[in-house]
């Protein structure tokens, strides 16, 4: 026991603190997820956030402390995106037929994406920059948080938003999509990465290849059109109001 205590002092004053933390939590929460046949209620990223913030609550470490160790995991958020595009590369010639219609498709759902958010958050009475914030949350967290600072709004807002929506995609798209009965993979797989991103991605990865791929090109599709379309969309209201 005590030297568990001199290892867990010597961790929290160090960035390995925030490191091992988050390789523990998520190598036991995927473990766990695993053994109970992966299903979306046990999604390990989920549970993996729940267990840091228990432990960051009851440890009493500053938010700042933790993220000096995870930093180095952030970093693998980028190269991890980028490595989507193998599963697309595999399937070209497929995307290549269906492109026009795939186009069509991720400018549809991020229209709806972005605008029913707004739309329900200006009925609850949001204040403005909550809804600029809002608007992105479809969009992968990162860019998410880049297009909310041009938008006016509040990047770390847009951050949690833009999370809590992958999350809710990965955990309900299932059951949606057994509802609704879509059988196909490669609708899922697109439905999901254009609503919720990388986790509605990483989601569709365990579930089918095909899932996967196309998740992974409507998270690309949306990072493009949310990127231009987004402060173009913003210009022109604030022109008509001037008008």
């Amino acid at each position: 026991m005590r030297d568990f205590v001199e290892l867990w002092v010597y961790l929290s004053a160090t960035p390995l603190f925030g490191l091992t933390a988050t390789l523990v939590a998520y190598l036991a929460m995927h473990a766990a997820s695993v053994r109970l046949g992966q299903p979306p209620w046990a999604n390990p990223v989920l549970w993996t956030v729940l267990a840091l913030a228990v432990l960051l609550t009851l440890s009493g470490t500053p938010y700042p402390t933790y993220f000096s160790g995870a930093q180095f995991i952030h970093f693998l958020l980028g190269p991890a995106v980028v490595a989507l595009a193998w599963p697309m590369w595999q399937r070209r010639e497929q995307l290549r037929r269906q492109g026009a219609a795939l186009l069509v498709a991720g400018l549809t759902g991020g229209l709806a994406a972005a605008g029913s958010a707004v739309a329900f958050g200006w009925a609850l009475g949001l204040p403005d920059e909550v809804l600029r914030s809002l608007a992105p949350k479809s969009v992968t967290a990162p860019v998410a948080m880049g297009i909310a600072e041009q938008l006016g709004g509040i990047p770390a807002l847009a951050a949690v938003f833009a999370v809590l929506t992958g999350l809710v995609g990965a955990l309900s798209g299932k059951y949606l999509f057994d509802g609704l009965r879509i059988p196909a993979p490669e609708v899922r797989g697109f439905a999901l990465g254009t609503a919720s991103h990388g986790i509605g991605a990483a989601r569709a990865m365990q579930v089918h290849p095909d899932a996967g791929a196309y998740a992974g090109l409507a998270l690309g599709l949306q990072v493009i059109l949310a990127s231009l379309l987004m402060p173009l969309a913003l210009a022109a209201l604030r022109i008509l109001r001037n008008n």
